[in-house]
């Protein structure tokens, strides 16, 4: 999916847009096991609670493609053999009305997490009329319609018992421990709506934290091993510079990779190209071969990528370079320096001691205390 298709999608979660009837799904408690199951219309509750609830179900299509949400791809093996395939879409052609297929559903989700508190699984069913949209954009009469299903994990924080004022009779009364929805930890949207149509070969998967992509519940529920997340691919992209080119990888080779990869994300952002900017192993290969790095340590690399990332992997450029940050460290000591001002640091060895230098263009601070530099 591209920006533009996630952005018509979550348009569908307000009450006067959206098609979903109900919301089903379970509350389970901290002992994994299923304490109440919950079927609500949203045509017959409160108006806030419905649009609250939708609120929640939206979450699940937050953050940025590619960091917080990932393409989940199934084969054509997949599709037409696998049990987990073949149960995402029993819930989604039966819109959620199978009470089998629902409970083989929750057990893989609650066997697949370990959460310490108490959580819910909630489930929605949506079906967009999906318009037309003639060569100069204005939308048309609907040609097709996409069926889809969003699942959201969502724990559960209990509130203390204390006083409330009641309006009705002006008194103060007490209140008894309560549990608040929270939002969602993880969830999915099944199936994928690329090109403006439905994709069963895919399924937009969800993680509130870019450290986290709970494997166990990617392997349960699609059989598929989960994405690495954008901490762990940040910290695998360092490593696979720092050991495939050894010496070679100082600092202005970083620098100069920093600064190309902020670049084209300069660019591809100017350009409007509604399709994500990738790094792919032959881009690296690319800015490393302008930084002069000879063919035989590019080899080296491409090996790397692909042990760490996998063959044909495409990453997020955010996910593996802060174009937006440029910081320098040691044990001691961390500087922080304006990425469009990263040519004013140099290092240099002086009296065979290695120093970090910062040319100084303006005035200069400590504490917030301005300072003089005078000889």
């Amino acid at each position: 999916m591209i920006e533009k298709e996630l952005r018509e999608i979550k348009r569908r979660f307000r009450p006067e847009r959206s098609n979903i009837m109900r919301i089903v799904g379970c509350f389970v408690n901290s002992n994994k096991q299923i304490i109440a199951r919950i079927s609500q219309p949203l045509g017959l509750s409160d108006s806030v609670v419905s649009e609250m609830l939708l609120g929640v179900m939206k979450k699940t299509l937050s953050g940025s493609l590619g960091t917080n949400l990932n393409d989940v791809r199934f084969s054509t093996k997949d599709v037409l053999e696998s049990d987990e395939h073949k149960l995402i879409m029993t819930l989604r052609s039966s819109a959620l009305s199978d009470g089998e297929a629902l409970e083989s559903f929750y057990s893989k989700v609650i066997e697949s997490l370990n959460f310490e508190g108490n959580y819910v699984i909630l489930l929605a069913n949506d079906v967009y009329d999906v318009p037309a949209r003639h060569t100069d954009g204005e939308e048309a009469d609907s040609t097709s319609q996409f069926s889809y299903i969003v699942c959201a994990v969502c724990p559960l924080k209990d509130t203390p018992g204390g006083l409330s004022f009641h309006e009705s009779d002006s008194l103060f009364h007490s209140s008894s421990i309560s549990s608040l929805l929270s939002s969602p930890e993880l969830g999915f949207m099944f199936p994928a709506f690329d090109d403006r149509q439905s994709n069963i070969y895919s399924a937009l998967y969800y993680t509130r934290s870019v450290a986290e992509s709970y494997p166990a519940f990617t392997e349960r529920v699609f059989g598929k091993g989960a994405p690495m997340p954008p901490k762990e691919q940040k910290a695998a992209f360092s490593q696979v510079l720092s050991e495939s080119l050894g010496d070679e990888c100082d600092f202005n080779l970083v620098r100069s990779v920093h600064a190309q990869v902020g670049e084209m994300v300069v660019s591809h952002k100017e350009s409007r190209d509604p399709e994500p900017l990738v790094i792919t192993k032959s881009t690296a290969k690319t800015i490393l071969s302008g930084c002069g790095i000879d063919d035989e340590k590019l080899e080296k690399f491409g090996q790397a990528f692909d042990e760490s990332f996998g063959t044909n992997a495409a990453i997020t450029p955010k996910n593996i370079v802060s174009h937006n940050r440029f910081e320098l460290s040691t044990p001691e000591v961390s500087i922080k320096v304006d990425p469009e001002h990263r040519d004013l640091v140099s290092t240099q060895t002086v009296n065979g001691e290695k120093y970090i230098m910062i040319r100084v263009s303006g005035g200069v601070s400590v504490n917030g205390i301005d300072i003089s530099l005078d000889d």
